[in-house]
């Protein structure tokens, strides 16, 4: 055996125990309010060790952000009405969970976190549009598309809190965005 192997285990022990620490952390203290001394002193490392594996705390945040969009299943939804479910969706998870809005903030500076939405939104949200049975060549445009609304909305509701956006009720942004949703999933572009 190599001195290497064993220094490897380590380094994969040190890393796991900074990312338990750091999901507890944020999970308690919110993104905001947790610190890399703190997180460090949960995993019981020097928080030079933090810096070191992840470089900052948006890169340590985006790589023990878990989050699951929870979206629904589209092949139930009847067709006209997938942009409304949609965007009542996005609004119930974007108030409901701080993570992501948090996750969107560390991406806008750290490549890591952008990395990390890239993944959410690809994977997630392709899979989900794909099941209600969109032309399989087009379905991680159309994905991308909604994606653009969404995080869009939550950018100027709930990390720029632009008032307009702010003010209005989950009802009005539904009437508004929805039809837009709708022609992304659903629509053909003009040729």
């Amino acid at each position: 055996m190599t001195a290497a192997a064993p220094r490897a285990r380590r380094s994969d022990a040190t890393r796991a125990a900074i990312l338990r620490a750091a999901r507890e952390r944020f999970a308690a203290d919110g993104y905001d309010r947790a610190t890399i001394r703190a997180i460090a002193a949960d995993a019981r490392i020097d928080p030079s060790m933090v810096m070191r594996y992840y470089g900052s705390k948006e890169g340590l945040f985006a790589a023990a952000a878990e989050f699951d969009l929870r979206l629904p299943d589209l092949a139930d939804v009847s067709p006209e009405r997938l942009g409304e479910i949609l965007v009542r969706h996005f609004l119930d998870r974007w108030e409901g969970d701080e993570t992501l809005a948090a996750l969107l903030r560390a991406a806008s500076t750290n490549p890591g976190a952008a990395e990390r939405i890239r993944d959410i939104f690809a994977s997630q949200l392709t899979d989900a549009v794909a099941r209600f049975g969109t032309d399989p060549a087009s379905t991680a445009r159309r994905a991308g598309l909604v994606a653009t609304q969404t995080l869009g909305l939550a950018f100027t509701r709930y990390i720029v809190r632009l008032p307009p956006v702010v003010d209005m009720t989950p009802d009005e942004l539904v009437a508004w965005l929805a039809p837009t949703l709708q022609r992304y999933l659903t629509g053909r572009p003009r040729e």
